[in-house]
């Protein structure tokens, strides 16, 4: 789960993070890639303000990392946010409406973010898998490799999680989570990459589809 095996290909932009410029030619670490989100006063807002709801195994994944990443190697300023995916794991509280008001409380923090929190111990209903045994675990089973990394906040401190290795991620590479690695997943990453115009924006990015 906490895999950070890493490409051999370098990236080819220097990337900002908060320690300073990665340089070409270095690929990007696990460290470099908490760096990419502390250097974003944004992102440490988001993720200081998802802490606050108090949630249970919480964890922001999708493209709410990967985007940066993808943005900070491609050197383009950061995208605006769709939706900041917020995961959690409470098997105690089911309700959907528990959901709503997290939502609430955190759209009182911070108004202007699309935040979209979901309790993961009942989301495996609505995408017809077995229960999940964690956010983490839930995570694992998003789209694709690079969508399937998470962080979260220990302290103030970053913690990133990748369930599939970070390999992809910090090599551009779009490629289906081995629960979306078959036909009808396939279809459905291919379909993410056009209707969310990932080529337009991420020229570099390479289909292993």
């Amino acid at each position: 789960m906490t895999d950070f095996a890493l490409p051999s290909a370098p990236a080819s932009q220097a990337v900002r993070t908060s320690a300073g410029l990665v340089s070409p030619g270095v690929v990007m670490s696990a460290q470099d890639v908490v760096g990419v989100i502390e250097a974003d006063p944004g992102a440490m807002r988001v993720l200081r303000a998802t802490a606050d709801l108090g949630l249970p195994d919480w964890w922001i994944g999708a493209g709410f990392v990967r985007n940066r990443v993808w943005d900070a190697i491609s050197n383009l300023p950061v995208s605006p946010e769709r939706d900041v995916d917020v995961a959690y794991f409470d098997p105690e509280k089911l309700d959907p409406r528990e959901d709503a008001r997290a939502e609430a409380q955190a759209m009182v923090a911070l108004p202007g973010v699309p935040w979209e929190i979901r309790n993961q111990a009942r989301m495996h209903l609505r995408n017809g898998d077995e229960p999940y045994t964690s956010a983490l675990d839930a995570i694992s089973r998003w789209p694709e490799t690079a969508t399937c990394v998470a962080v979260t906040l220990r302290g103030d401190s970053v913690r990133l999680v990748s369930c599939h290795g970070l390999a992809d991620l910090v090599g551009m590479v779009v490629r289906p989570s081995p629960a979306f690695n078959n036909a009808a997943g396939r279809a459905k990453v291919q379909r993410r990459v056009e209707v969310k115009g990932w080529l337009d924006r991420w020229a570099g990015l390479r289909l292993e589809i």
